[in-house]
């Protein structure tokens, strides 16, 4: 079996946690938990007639950008970028946080969730935002930790670049 390794970057109360617990366990809790340092959990996906084991490092979020302990993103085939679509600030911050990432990590694929698209009357996101990704070629999925909406489309493409993945581009 491959095992690879992704972390989980953005600032705090961006749902990273509610996501991982969506996927591993297919529970959603409303009560907020900050994580501290990291976290990590195990979650095996079928990529065609792979089988992948993610190792999903649930890095705890910041206020403000700050440096990222490389030791955490050491050895990461895989960045998963997370913006709370109802706080555009949290959005504004991930091109910084991205840099830092692959700064520690290396070039490795990314991906943006998007995340509590379910929540549409507070949604502060639009096309503007989706170009900013496009143009710098992040993929982004609109996820929703509580309804599931787009959870494991985002942590799949993601293990499936990673497979694709040059090995010497880490």
């Amino acid at each position: 079996m491959i095992q690879k390794k992704i972390c989980m970057v953005g600032v705090f109360a961006t749902g990273k946690t509610s996501l991982v617990q969506k996927l591993v366990y297919s529970i959603f809790s409303a009560k907020y938990h900050s994580t501290v340092g990291v976290k990590v959990d195990r979650k095996q996906v079928e990529i065609g007639d792979t089988a992948v084991n993610l190792l999903l490092w649930d890095l705890e979020g910041r206020s403000s950008i700050q440096e990222i302990p490389a030791s955490y993103l050491a050895g990461a085939h895989g960045v998963l970028l997370v913006a709370d679509g109802t706080r555009k600030e949290t959005f504004d911050q991930l091109f910084d946080l991205h840099a830092l990432a692959l700064g520690a990590a290396g070039h490795v694929p990314s991906v943006v969730a998007l995340n509590k698209v379910d929540l549409t009357n507070e949604w502060q996101l639009g096309r503007h935002e989706d170009a900013m990704l496009a143009e710098r070629g992040l993929h982004s999925v609109r996820t929703s930790a509580k309804t599931g909406e787009g959870v494991e489309d985002a942590f799949r493409w993601l293990a499936q670049s990673t497979l694709a993945a040059p090995t010497e581009t880490r």
